[in-house]
C-alpha cells in the first residue's frame, strides 16, 4: 500500500539500486572478459581455443557491455526506463536458447542450471524493475482540513 510521495520514491530507489548493482556485476564481467577473454573459461567452465578466442571476446563481451550499460541507463534516467527491457530481451532469449537446448539434447550440468537461474531472475528483476519505474509517482494533497478562528468561510 502506498501511504504517500516518500514511500514511492523510496521504492523506486530501491529497484534502481538492485538493477544497477545487477548492472555493475555484469559490466565487471563484459570488460574482463573483453581484456582477458580467457576469464570466459573460469566464470562459465568451458574451454576456448583458436580463433573462438576472438568470437568470444567480441560476443559475450557485447552482451554483457550492452545489457549492463542498458540496465544503467534504464535505472537512472526516467524518459528511458524502457532500455531495462533490452536485458531482460537479451537474457530471455539466452534462457529460450538453453531451454531449446536442453530439448535438443544438449549436454547440461549444474553450470548450465545456474546459467538459466540467472537468466530467469534477470529476466524478472528487469520487467518488475521497468513495471514499477514506469508508473507515474503522484504528488498527494495532504487529507487535513483545519478549520478555526482564523476560518473566514464560515
Amino acid at each position: 500500500m502506498d501511504h504517500g510521495n516518500g514511500e514511492t520514491l523510496m521504492t523506486n530507489w530501491i529497484w534502481r539500486g538492485a538493477v544497477l548493482l545487477w548492472a555493475a556485476f555484469f559490466a565487471i564481467v563484459g570488460l574482463r572478459g573483453l581484456f582477458d577473454p580467457m576469464s570466459y573459461s573460469e566464470t562459465f567452465n568451458f574451454s576456448i581455443t583458436g580463433v573462438a578466442i576472438n568470437t568470444l571476446r567480441a560476443d559475450l563481451s557485447a552482451f554483457f557491455i550492452i545489457a549492463s550499460g542498458a540496465a544503467v541507463i534504464g535505472a537512472l534516467v526516467p524518459s528511458w526506463v524502457r532500455a531495462l527491457l533490452v536485458p531482460a530481451a537479451l537474457f530471455g532469449m539466452a534462457f529460450v536458447g538453453r531451454l531449446i537446448g536442453a530439448a535438443m539434447g544438449d549436454p547440461t550440468n549444474w553450470g548450465i542450471i545456474q546459467g538459466m537461474i540467472v537468466e530467469a531472475l534477470t529476466v524478472v528483476l528487469m520487467l518488475a524493475s521497468w513495471w514499477v519505474l514506469s508508473r507515474p509517482v503522484t504528488v498527494q494533497e495532504p487529507a487535513v482540513h483545519v478549520s478555526g478562528a482564523d476560518d473566514l468561510t464560515g
